[in-house]
């Protein structure tokens, strides 16, 4: 039996995708070791931050946290995307990519706007009346694993609630929240995956896929929806840490809008 490599059936499209997104993690790894973050470089920062530039919007696509989270997009894009660019061509199918991706990072941004504005509003209202209790409540909200150091400037502050220092420390505290939280960046090609599957369960709905966890046989319409409704409860509970569960959500959204409106506009479906 003669051996294949695996890139030689994959369409052009989506072996230049990974290939790109390869690249950049590996230059990520080579600067990071030479002091220079890649990251906060390329990765999509909230527009009010002053690390945000306008090529981020695009960047931050190609750009990764890790291996694994490498690893796992990569894998869906090959698996899934390179049967719907056999099925659209390359062009449609390099339009919806970005269409997606796109759209995964705009809801993504919408979302962290509203809890920008919470946070600031916050804020105000501690200006107007500072107290312990409302630092406290606020770092719970805003901080997954406050400081030693932070629990006992509280700690201190509430067995001194008068203290003027201690207040003020307390909205600088707050500001540099504030600042942390629109500093964080965004990376990843999660948001043009998701679209991806939301595209193949779209296409091919009966199509049997084999879970890992459980290892049992679901059609691909469930398997979809399923993660769908997964990820739309993860993002309006705020769980999975650091995961952009609304940027995923934001894929799938764009990605059916668009299918839709190709499906009126062509006489095919694809």
């Amino acid at each position: 039996m003669q051996y294949r490599p695996i890139f030689q059936d994959t369409p052009v499209v989506v072996k230049n995708l990974i290939i790109i997104n390869v690249l950049m993690l590996l230059a990520t790894y080579a600067l990071e070791a030479a002091g220079i973050d890649f990251t906060n470089m390329f990765g999509m920062h909230y527009p009010a931050s002053e690390k945000f530039r306008p090529f981020q919007i695009i960047t931050h696509m190609f750009m990764h946290g890790g291996f694994m989270h490498l690893f796992f997009n990569m894998f869906a894009l090959w698996m899934f995307g390179r049967v719907l660019e056999s099925i659209w061509g390359p062009k449609r199918f390099l339009i919806y990519y970005f269409v997606t991706g796109l759209g995964a990072v705009a809801l993504h941004m919408f979302v962290n706007h509203l809890e920008i504005m919470s946070i600031k509003n916050s804020i105000v209202a501690f200006q107007n009346t500072p107290a312990p209790e409302l630092l406290e409540k606020f770092v719970n909200k805003n901080l997954g694993r406050p400081s030693p150091q932070l629990i006992d400037f509280i700690t201190e502050w509430y067995d001194n609630p008068s203290s003027a220092s201690m207040a003020t420390e307390g909205g600088m505290l707050m500001e540099r929240i504030l600042q942390m939280k629109m500093d964080i960046p965004t990376v990843g090609a999660s948001g043009a995956v998701f679209g991806i599957l939301l595209a193949f369960g779209m296409i091919f709905p009966n199509t049997q896929l084999m879970l890992l966890f459980p290892p049992i046989p679901i059609k691909a319409k469930y398997f979809v929806m399923g993660y769908g409704a997964i990820e739309l409860y993860l993002g309006l509970t705020n769980s999975g840490g650091s995961i952009a569960h609304f940027a995923h959500l934001g894929g799938m959204l764009f990605g059916f809008l668009l299918i839709k409106y190709w499906a009126k506009t062509t006489n095919t479906f694809y």
